[in-house]
C-alpha cells in the first residue's frame, strides 16, 4: 500500500534501531528549539534537524496549510518542497491537504505509483519527488502544519526514518506551540502598550480622562472600519485620528 499511518504509542514503546548518540542530539535539539522565539528561525532549525537526524532525507520543509486548500512552504531546504507544495495548492490534492488532517504520519513510498492523489502524484513525481514522509505538527481548525520529508529515490524511508521522524516531529510540535504562544503574548503586550501611548496622546491633547480617550479610539475604529490597534498605531505615528472613511 502507498499509505502508512503511524501509531505514536506503539512507536514510542518499540526499541529504536538507532544508536544512543541520537538521544543526546535530540536533547540538544529540544533545548535549542525551546530557546528560539523567532518563528522563522524556529522553522529553519526544525528543517535542519530533520535533514541531520532522520535517515534517508534528501529535502525537507515545514508546510503550512490554510483553509485546507492553500499550501505554503516555509524554510524549504531546496526548490523541490516549494514546487511540490505549489502543486498541492493548484491541484487541491496531496498528503497535507487530505490525509494529514486525520493521520499523524503519511508515508508515500513510491510517488510514481501513488493512487490517492493522481493529478498531484504525477506532477510531483515529474518534479523529482520520488518518495515522501510527512509528520503532522499541529491542526488548528482548517489550518495545519506539517514536517515534509523527501527522498531522492522510491522506497527509501523505513521504520527507522519513521521512528526518528516521530521524535523530531514531537519536539518540533511542542516548540512551535510554545513559539506561537510567545508570539501571541508579545503581540498582546505590544498592542496594550500602543493603545496606552495613543490614549496618553489624546489625554494630553484634549485634557480628558483615560476612559474618554479610549472611547475616542473605539469610535475611530468603528467609523473607519479599522482594528483598534491600527487606529492607535496611526495616531502615534501621524498624530491623526482615523474617522469615518470618505467615499
Amino acid at each position: 500500500m502507498a499509505f502508512k499511518s503511524g501509531d505514536t504509542t506503539e512507536a514510542a514503546d518499540q526499541e529504536p534501531a538507532f544508536g544512543g548518540d541520537l538521544a543526546s542530539r535530540l536533547s540538544d535539539l529540544a533545548r535549542d528549539l525551546q530557546q528560539e522565539q523567532d518563528t522563522d528561525a524556529l522553522l529553519t532549525d526544525i528543517v535542519h534537524a530533520a535533514l541531520d537526524l532522520i535517515p534517508h532525507v534528501a529535502h525537507a520543509s515545514v508546510s503550512l496549510v490554510m483553509g485546507r486548500r492553500t499550501v505554503e512552504s516555509r524554510s524549504a531546504s531546496s526548490g523541490l518542497p516549494r514546487e511540490v507544495d505549489a502543486l498541492q495548492s493548484s491541484t487541491g490534492q496531496g498528503p497535507c491537504i487530505d490525509a494529514a488532517y486525520e493521520e499523524r504520519i503519511v508515508r508515500v513510498p513510491d510517488m510514481g505509483q501513488e493512487e490517492r492523489w493522481p493529478d498531484f502524484a504525477r506532477a510531483a513525481y515529474s518534479a523529482g519527488a520520488r518518495s515522501m514522509l510527512c509528520f503532522q505538527l499541529f491542526v488548528k481548525g482548517d489550518n495545519l502544519g506539517a514536517l515534509n520529508l523527501y527522498g531522492d529515490d522510491v522506497n527509501v524511508f523505513d521504520e527507522e526514518s519513521e521512528q526518528v521522524g516521530l521524535l523530531v516531529g514531537a519536539h518540533a510540535a511542542v516548540a512551535f506551540s510554545d513559539a506561537q504562544e510567545i508570539s501571541q503574548l508579545t503581540q498582546a503586550l505590544d498592542t496594550r502598550d500602543l493603545i496606552g501611548q495613543a490614549k496618553g496622546i489624546l489625554m494630553e491633547r484634549f485634557k480628558i480622562t483615560s476612559q474618554q480617550a479610549f472611547q475616542i479610539l473605539v469610535r475611530g475604529s468603528s467609523e473607519s472600519n479599522t482594528k483598534l490597534r491600527d487606529v492607535a498605531e496611526h495616531l502615534t505615528r501621524s498624530g491623526e485620528i482615523l474617522t469615518r472613511q470618505r467615499k
